[in-house]
């Protein structure tokens, strides 16, 4: 009865049913990429590393090497630019990777991370330093572009007009007392 069944869902008895998978999703596929460029980056790395022996200085180093193929412009503090969101001439900063893009990025490779075996209690991608580093680069980046990053607030009542100040950003000291935003902007902030 099953043949049967089976033959007649099948308009055509000369082709066999297949099942293709579902091609992955956009997220997926740019997940991949970014992982297989990591592993990469660890193979051409001197010495050498391998997946169980990086750490999050690790992934600050490839942070940084990605930083030359950034395409926002970011402002230094004595650039005349400072601050301001759409500058009104050319100037020599120079083009870094948005916080915005290198966030994305930290998700996905820690995601991508734990997928491909690694604990998750020992994921580089979300260490201290990185998560610091990527707190120092929204924060610079937001005062070089005069672009505030701050949640918005949910209103509770429409009705209700009554405006609050943000609450001031508590900044976290590193640990040997210096930024790691030094190798990033070239002057410590």
């Amino acid at each position: 009865m099953e043949l049967i069944s089976s033959h007649q869902a099948n308009k055509n008895p000369n082709t066999s049913t297949q099942l293709t998978p579902p091609s992955p999703s956009r997220y997926e596929n740019q997940k991949r990429r970014d992982w297989n460029t990591f592993c990469q980056y660890l193979r051409n790395h001197r010495p050498p590393l391998s997946l169980p022996s990086c750490s999050g200085a690790h992934v600050l180093e490839f942070l940084r090497y990605l930083d030359q193929f950034g395409k926002t412009k970011v402002h230094h503090q004595n650039c005349a630019f400072f601050g301001l969101p759409n500058p009104p001439a050319p100037c020599p900063c120079p083009l870094r990777q948005a916080w915005g893009s290198l966030d994305a990025l930290i998700g996905r490779l820690r995601a991508a991370y734990e997928e491909n075996g690694g604990p998750p209690e020992a994921n580089p991608f979300g260490s201290r330093a990185v998560r610091l580093f990527l707190r120092e680069v929204r924060d610079f980046q937001s005062k070089a572009r005069g672009v505030s990053y701050e949640k918005k607030r949910k209103r509770v009542n429409r009705l209700k007009t009554q405006t609050q100040p943000p609450l001031a950003l508590q900044q976290q000291q590193p640990q040997q007392g210096e930024s790691m935003m030094v190798n990033y902007s070239g002057a410590t902030v």
